[in-house]
Formats: C-alpha cells, sequence, structure tokens
C-alpha cells in the first residue's frame, strides 16, 4: 500500500501550483526532466481537484517547475510506468496520467 502524501507541482515564475499525490509526482518528475533535457517541450493535461474539469500546461525548458513534496521518503519508482507515461509525452495529444501498472517482475526483465 502506498502512502497518499500530496505534494505540489509549482508551474511558472508566478507560483501556479496544483496538488499532486506524492507518489505520482515522483514519476512525473522523471519524465519531465528526461523530455526537458532532450529539448522535447509537451502538453501535460490532469483533472482539476475539485472535478471541475482538466487543466493543461505546456511543458518548456524555459517555464521554471518546482517539484514540492510532502513525504519524508521518496516511493520506490515503477520503471514500467516510467516507460508508459514517456509514451504518452511523446505523443500528439501529450501527457495525461495514466493508471499506475503492476511492476515488471524481476523474471520478466531479465528475459
Amino acid at each position: 500500500m502506498y502512502s497518499l502524501f500530496v505534494g505540489k507541482l509549482v508551474y511558472n515564475a508566478l507560483g501556479h501550483s496544483f496538488d499532486i499525490e506524492d507518489r505520482t509526482l515522483s514519476h512525473l518528475r522523471i519524465v519531465f526532466m528526461n523530455k526537458l533535457r532532450r529539448g522535447e517541450p509537451f502538453m501535460f493535461h490532469f483533472p482539476v481537484g475539485d472535478g471541475s474539469g482538466t487543466r493543461t500546461l505546456w511543458i518548456h525548458p524555459s517555464i521554471p517547475l518546482v517539484f514540492h513534496f510532502y513525504g519524508s521518503r521518496a516511493p520506490q519508482l515503477n520503471r514500467r510506468w516510467i516507460d508508459e507515461l514517456m509514451h504518452e509525452a511523446s505523443s500528439a495529444n501529450g501527457l495525461t496520467v495514466i493508471a499506475e501498472p503492476e511492476p515488471d517482475s524481476p523474471e520478466a526483465r531479465s528475459a
């Protein structure tokens, strides 16, 4: 069972912030870092916390981002989820957070 600490994604110099669960935010941080390091901006879509719709952000190297985590320990990362999120971020529609898949078993990774 994963803890449900809720972190914040702080977007742009004005400090707009969005609540995202720490585990999800940890995985998104890896995706954002890899895409931006490659100079690949993308759209990021996520639901508004009150259920009133969806918000879309343009993620670009020129826009400041801060990942603020509230949990005291970094979660173990699910490589399969990172790969699937990277695929989403590279699609024409941009990145939408998808459900976390079961991690690959050690046997499947060595095959």
